[in-house]
This record gives structure tokens, sequence and C-alpha cells, in this order.
């Protein structure tokens, strides 16, 4: 076996591992929305509550994460070092970005007096939070996997030939933008 079926061989091995795992994602999602789905015919059920501003935010946020990152990914194959640098980096800035209004949501929920537990809890909102939060936690593992590309670009492990890392970085960067795509639809019109 030759140096390139190698690799061409481990690349479908990693990008089959990815898939299997967002697969999991998306039941994880599938049935936290199926269960906010069931949980509406409660009497408690809230309908006259707002989608934070700052959601809508972040969803425009981590759309041009999607596009910057897409961006990265097209200049390596290119070999232009500096632009796949600036784009790495445009990607780690609204990734932060979308992250930091996630939780400015969080804050209008509270101004608006909407809280997730206690005495003035909701379940509709717990759901929410429950949402966010755990999409939160694998766009830290999306940030996470990103500053490791951007080490490993810096390293000049990726080059026109080898850009595996990036590429894999940048299919779980879309889907967790598409993920949050439809969570965002999804809350803001389901009430």
């Amino acid at each position: 076996m030759t140096v390139q079926e190698e690799q061409a061989r481990s690349a479908r091995s990693y990008k089959l591992l990815l898939i299997f795992g967002m697969i999991s994602i998306v039941m994880l999602f599938a049935g936290l929305t199926s269960a906010m789905v069931v949980s509406k015919s409660r009497p408690d059920w809230l309908t006259d509550y707002q989608i934070p501003q700052a959601f809508t935010i972040s969803t425009v946020l981590i759309l041009l994460c999607s596009a910057t990152f897409h961006l990265a990914q097209r200049t390596i194959k290119q070999d232009q070092r500096s632009k796949t640098s600036l784009f790495l980096a445009l990607t780690l800035v609204l990734g932060l970005g979308f992250v930091y209004f996630q939780f400015k949501g969080f804050d209008e929920l509270f101004a608006h007096r909407l809280f997730p537990t206690g005495k003035s809890g909701s379940v509709t909102i717990a759901f929410l939070y429950i949402l966010v939060y755990v999409h939160l936690a694998h766009m830290l593992g999306g940030i996470l996997s990103l500053l490791l590309i951007i080490y490993n670009h810096f390293k000049q492990k990726y080059t026109a030939a080898q850009y595996l890392g990036i590429e894999l970085g940048a299919i779980y960067w879309h889907f967790l933008d598409a993920l949050w795509l439809y969570l965002f639809l999804f809350l803001y019109f389901f009430k």
C-alpha cells in the first residue's frame, strides 16, 4: 500500500467516525426537541415569551463562522497560507462572539424574569436552556478543535495536498451551524 492510499484510507476512517458522532448528536437533539413537543400540552407551558434578540445576533455570527471556515478550507487547498490564517482567526473570533451572545441571551431571559427553575421557573424556559447549553457544549468541542487546527496550521502541518484536519473541522463546524439554525428556528416558531 502506498503512502497516498494509506492517507486516503485514514481520511475515510476519520470522516466516518465524525459522521457517526454527528448522527449521535442529531439523535440527542431529536430526543430533546421531541420531548419539548410532547411537553407543550402541559397547562403551565409558556406561549408568550420572545426569543432573546441576542440569539438572533448569535445566529448571524455562526452563519458567518461557516463562511469563514469554508474560505479557510478553500484557501488552504490553494496553498494560500496567510489567507488561511486570516480566515481561521476570523472563524475563532466569530465563534467566540457566538458564545458571548448566547450568554447575553440568557441575560435577556433573566431581565424578563424567565427562569428555568425556582418558584417563578418554567418548564418551557428549562427546555430552552437545556437546548442552548447542550449546543454550547458541542460548540466548545468545535472551538477546541479549531484551536488545534490553528496550532497545526502554524506548525505548517497543512498544505494543498494534506488538509484533512481543516476539512474535518469545517465539516463539524458546518454541522454545528446547521444544528443551531434548526434549534433557533424551532425555538422561534414552536411556542
